[in-house]
Formats: C-alpha cells, sequence, structure tokens
C-alpha cells in the first residue's frame, strides 16, 4: 500500500474519525464501523494529506469543472480547486426558495464536465443525487472520486449507471493497516471484511419476499395476491349514494379504497357499517386519507373521537411527518391491528417536499414497523420511481398516486405517470381516483387500471429473476 495512504489512515485513527461498535448509516444499514471525517477540517495537516491523495488519484481525468457534496468534501474541493486552478462549483443542501432560487452556485458553463468528489461511498445513492441535480443544469459527469470505499459493490453500481468511481482506500484496506498496526484485533478486521462482503448495496433489488412491516401489511399483500390486482381507488365523491354506487361497481377490481370521509356530506353513523359489509364481502381494505399532521393528543382525538372515529372503521391512514415522529404515538398506542402511509413524496407541481424531507420521513418509518406499512410517493418516470423505491426498507410499500393510463396532466397541478411505468418503476400499488369514477363507465375504468398495473407488477419480478 501506498506509504502517504497509510500514514493518512493512522491519523484518521488518531482522531477517531474511525469508529467501531453497531451504527445506523443513512442508508438505514447497521454497520459495525462508522466513518466520519467530518471533523478533518480542524486538523491542516490531515486536510492536506487527503487533498493531496485526492489530487494524485484524479490525475489524468477530463473535466472543466469540480464540485464538493456538501458538507465534509466541500471544503477539501474547494482547497483542490485552488490548487489545481480549476473553477468551483458546488449544489445547496438545503434548497433555496427566496432571491433568486439558485441551488447551484458558481459559473456553470453549458456541457462542461464536472469531476465529483465526496467523502466517503456506502451505497451510491447520494452521489446520483448530486448527479442528477447537475446534469439537469447541463453539466457533464464521468468521473466520483471519494476519499473511503466503504461499499460493497459502489463501483459496478456507479458504471451501471454510467459513471467511474475512484477512491483512495477502501474500508477493507484501512481495517487492514489499522490491524497490522495493532490498532484493532483479528475479529474486528474479520467482521469489517463480512460485512462488506455481505452487505446489500443501493443499487441491487430488494427480494419481494423480505419480511414485511406487520400484520395489517401482511393482509394488504395477502389481499393482492388473491384478488390479483395492485389497484387503490380514491373515492372522492361528495353523497353516500354515488360512493357505494361507484364502490359496488369498482370493488371486484381494487385491493384496497382510499376514502375522504370528511367531504361526504351526508355522512351518517350508518356510512361505516355499510362500508365494512362490502369491504367483507369484496374482500378490499380501507385506507382514510386523513394525513394527520398536528400534535400527538390532537391526532388522537381526530382518529378515535369526534364524528367520523375513524379508527373504528379505516384499517390504514395517512401521515404527514411535519410534526415529527411522536405523532405516530399519539395515533397507534395502545391500538392493535391499525397501520399507516407516510408521506415521503407528492405529485404536485411546486409542493414543498424535498430530498432531505423525505428521507427523514423513511428513517421515521423504519423506526417504526409496527405502525408503518409503507409510503406515498410519486415519480415523474420510471427511473425517478426507482430511485424513490430504493431508499424505501425492504418489507415497506410505495403507494403512488398521480397515475393514469397515459401520460398527462390536468389544470391544478396534478402531473400522472401510465399505470405500468408506475409498477415497472417499483411502486407496489397505484392509487388512481378521477381516472375511474369521472367517466362513466366505472367497472370498465377499474378493470383497466387493474389490468395496467398487475401486467406492470408481472413484467418487474421477471425482470427481477433474470
Amino acid at each position: 500500500m501506498n506509504t502517504a495512504v497509510e500514514k493518512f489512515i493512522l491519523k484518521l485513527s488518531e482522531i477517531n474519525a474511525v469508529k467501531f461498535g453497531k451504527f445506523t448509516l443513512k442508508s438505514g444499514i447497521i454497520s459495525p464501523f462508522y466513518i466520519d471525517l467530518r471533523d478533518i477540517v480542524s486538523y491542516p495537516e490531515i486536510v492536506e494529506m487527503a487533498v493531496m491523495l485526492l489530487i494524485d488519484k484524479i490525475k489524468g481525468l477530463g473535466f472543466e469543472v469540480l464540485t464538493g457534496i456538501p458538507y465534509t468534501a466541500l471544503p477539501l474541493s474547494a482547497v483542490i480547486s485552488q490548487k489545481l486552478n480549476i473553477p468551483l462549483i458546488y449544489i445547496r443542501k438545503e434548497e433555496k426558495s427566496y432571491g433568486t432560487a439558485k441551488n447551484v452556485i458558481g459559473r456553470i458553463a453549458k456541457n462542461s464536465k464536472c469531476l465529483v468528489i465526496d467523502d466517503v461511498i456506502t451505497t451510491g445513492e447520494s452521489k446520483i443525487e448530486t448527479i442528477d441535480q447537475l446534469e439537469s443544469e447541463g453539466v457533464g459527469v464521468s468521473d466520483i472520486v471519494v476519499i473511503v470505499d466503504r461499499s460493497h459493490d459502489g463501483a459496478k453500481y456507479l458504471a451501471g449507471k454510467g459513471y467511474n468511481l475512484h477512491s483512495v482506500v477502501t474500508a477493507v484496506e484501512m481495517a487492514e493497516v489499522l490491524f497490522s498496526h495493532g490498532k484493532i484485533g483479528s475479529e474486528l478486521k474479520n467482521e469489517v471484511e463480512n460485512f462488506i462482503k455481505n452487505m446489500n448495496t443501493e443499487g441491487e433489488d430488494k427480494a419481494e419476499s423480505a419480511p414485511v412491516a406487520n400484520k395489517m401489511t401482511r393482509d394488504l399483500l395477502e389481499t393482492i395476491e388473491r384478488k390479483e390486482t395492485n389497484l387503490v381507488l380514491s373515492l372522492d365523491v361528495e353523497n353516500q349514494k354515488d360512493f357505494f354506487e361507484i364502490l359496488d361497481r369498482t370493488a371486484p377490481h381494487i385491493a384496497m379504497l382510499k376514502t375522504h370521509v370528511d367531504i361526504i356530506s351526508d355522512y351518517d353513523a350508518d356510512f361505516p357499517e355499510r362500508l365494512r359489509e362490502r369491504s367483507e364481502k369484496y374482500r378490499f381494505m380501507v385506507l382514510e386519507d386523513r394525513k394527520f399532521a398536528d400534535i400527538g393528543n390532537t391526532v388522537r382525538m381526530q382518529y378515535r373521537g369526534g364524528i367520523y372515529k375513524i379508527s373504528g372503521w379505516s384499517d390504514f391512514v395517512t401521515v404527514h411527518m411535519i410534526a415529527g415522529e411522536s405523532i405516530l404515538n399519539g395515533l397507534f398506542d395502545g391500538i392493535n391491528d391499525k397501520s399507516s402511509f407516510l408521506l415521503a413524496a407528492m405529485s404536485s407541481k411546486e409542493n414543498l417536499i424535498n430530498q432531505a424531507y423525505t428521507r427523514r420521513v423513511i428513517d421515521i418509518g423504519r423506526a417504526n414497523p409496527s405502525s408503518v406499512s409503507g409510503f406515498i410517493g410519486f415519480g415523474e418516470n420510471a427511473e425517478k420511481i426507482s430511485k424513490l423505491k430504493k431508499k424505501i426498507p425492504a418489507g415497506f410499500l410505495l403507494l403512488m398516486p398521480g397515475v393514469g393510463l397515459e401520460k398527462g396532466g390536468d389544470t391544478l397541478g396534478q402531473t400522472y405517470v401510465p399505470a405500468g411505468e408506475a409498477v415497472r418503476g417499483g411502486a407496489d400499488m397505484i392509487i388512481v381516483g378521477r381516472g375511474i369514477y369521472k367517466s362513466g363507465d366505472y367497472s370498465k375504468n377499474a378493470g383497466e387500471y387493474r389490468s395496467a398495473a398487475w401486467n406492470g407488477y408481472i413484467d418487474r419480478i421477471k425482470n427481477q429473476c433474470k
């Protein structure tokens, strides 16, 4: 091994930048070690070492500008930019909503080639997110360089996307150096090596048969398989007559009914019983799209009391996480066999949900499998849906609104993705409303959506088995 790399590893060990124990990574993976390079900015000697090793690694690569992924890589990239006299650009960590609303900082020449620099790679997801933003600005990317590659096969994953990964050192090499210098024992070294060897990367498909989050999720999956449909009907009509007339015609085609009970003008105490009778007859589950979004005590009363007493008849509810994780305790504490879907990404134009919020929502869902069955999310095409699906832990479902039989939109900012494309991209279920109940022949329309979504599911399974 390069002597300079070995000295660098030992310096990182001295400042406790390499930790051993049990750590939950940003990707949700539980790791026996953690590499934290953020504090190296306080050690000029180590910064200089990192910069020179990165410069050595990128020799011969063609690029006109460079960028560092915030936060750790950004100061390193600034130093490299100065040393090589190559322009620096960077993407804001938090999206800007005021002034120029400019999120890529620096002078950007169209069609210029940019080198992406980061500190560590685990799955490659954050690199792709950065590249997507750069490419949307007309900047090309071919190469990514990181200080530490702690992935199983991140280079292979990125190569499949058309990008080359270069790294100063791998996690396995770091463990070997630390072992050879008596910093860790052989057992810990082997644990690191086995973890890297066996870990799944973000580029690998999650198994369809992965353990599911809770009993309600299992019941829903059984309904999907038994009826051979992954269609959710969003029945947003304003009176019970229309509601139950449309439901009777469409129920054979759906696995779940999504309601907005508060828009039914003639709601009465008989509504839950009429709904329950049909759910048993036609074997579908019920999702009340209440989008709870208040403090725990308030949502507890909204869910369990009031006029609607939602907890008594709805299998699932939708929840916004703007109030934080405690909202789930407020809803489900003391209640069994009920679950939720969290709003992770919306289909309306100019909505305020960003990538950081989406990631945090998914993290909260991952930490609460007993009360969360999955996520409501949207992607504009199969590739973006696939990226969202890969962020979601195995065992949780992705439900997607904004689906049509063809690509399109409406005058109120709603965009539509074809049903088959949505499912092939990674959606487990599609949510359809007006496309079914607005055009008259409810059963026929529901059947068409059912077929498109189910065929997309079959195609996806076939592709995963290749």
